[in-house]
């Protein structure tokens, strides 16, 4: 699992790649084909999806609204919609249910620390100890 502490005002999708880039480097190898990225709307956008093929990482995540309809404008010069497969899709609920078991630690939820690295330390003991309490 890699951790990284954002801007609370930050959008999702400009973190993926330091993310991405700090995951390469605890692993010391490239991330191709080591793991499926499932993702939210928040992260389709066509220059994310094709800097993800370029990097030859597997992904699931859905398209909004508008990009479909801009697509389906276009007609056969849209292209074919992008590769989603549901059932994979509805594992990310897993993620979800992680940060909501990380919020019942009032520490985490309302984050009085005023430094972000005493934050992640935190998030990071919450992290362990959950992680603990339901794999025992």
């Amino acid at each position: 699992m890699s951790v990284l502490l954002g801007p609370g005002q930050g959008g999702d999708n400009p973190n993926l790649w330091p993310l991405l880039d700090q995951r390469r480097a605890e692993t010391g190898r490239s991330l191709a084909g080591a793991f499926q990225l499932l993702a939210d709307k928040a992260y389709s956008h066509d220059s994310t999806r094709a800097r993800l093929r370029w990097m030859r990482i597997a992904h699931t995540i859905p398209e909004r609204r508008d990009q479909i309809a801009r697509r389906k404008v276009k007609g056969a010069a849209g292209g074919r919609p992008p590769k989603f497969e549901p059932a994979l899709y509805s594992e990310r609920n897993t993620v979800e249910r992680g940060f909501n078991r990380l919020k019942q630690w009032r520490a985490i939820a309302t984050r009085y620390d005023k430094y972000a690295l005493t934050f992640l330390g935190g998030v990071l003991l919450a992290a362990t100890v959950t992680y603990h309490r339901t794999h025992r």
